[in-house]
């Protein structure tokens, strides 16, 4: 079976073990599925994104600790203004830890809606605005009245 590359190969002297991939292991691979968000990854990558920003909450502090002393002996304005990034920077992790917590709150929220999609409504007697109600009503009692004007003639 002939490569696409061979006449490559020739003019570089040079040999590839390039493979000739079929066009249907691509379509497959493109077919691939992604998984429904289920409560274990949920809990798994809240537990993971936490966890990370906390260690890097906790590294940012450490460094901001550590350029403090720094800026403190050369008393150079560039080591303050790089303290004042790093806690801006701190600030800022958590900031998103509590942004996380909002998006963590919202996809739980959206997952148990969406596995309780079922919404049954029993014994209704009337489904429909106040408004729509209100126009019944009057014309239920309209009725009645010219019901019980005729009965009584």
């Amino acid at each position: 079976m002939s490569r696409n590359f061979d006449s490559i190969d020739e003019a570089l002297e040079i040999e590839t073990d390039a493979k000739t991939v079929s066009r249907e292991i691509i379509r497959q691979a493109k077919r691939e599925v992604k998984k429904p968000l289920t409560t274990d990854i949920l809990e798994s990558d809240k537990t993971h994104t936490r966890n990370t920003v906390y260690e890097l909450i906790q590294l940012g502090s450490d460094a901001a600790y550590e350029m403090l002393d720094i800026a403190r002996e050369t008393q150079k304005a560039r080591d303050f203004e790089v303290v004042g990034q790093l806690l801006k920077a701190v600030g800022d992790l958590s900031d998103k830890l509590l942004d996380n917590q909002k998006k963590i709150k919202d996809i739980e929220a959206e997952v148990s809606s969406s596995s309780n999609v079922t919404n049954n409504t029993t014994n209704a007697l009337f489904v429909g605005t106040t408004a729509e109600l209100q126009k019944l009503l009057k014309q239920s009692s309209k009725e009645t009245k010219k019901w019980k004007l005729s009965k009584s003639f």
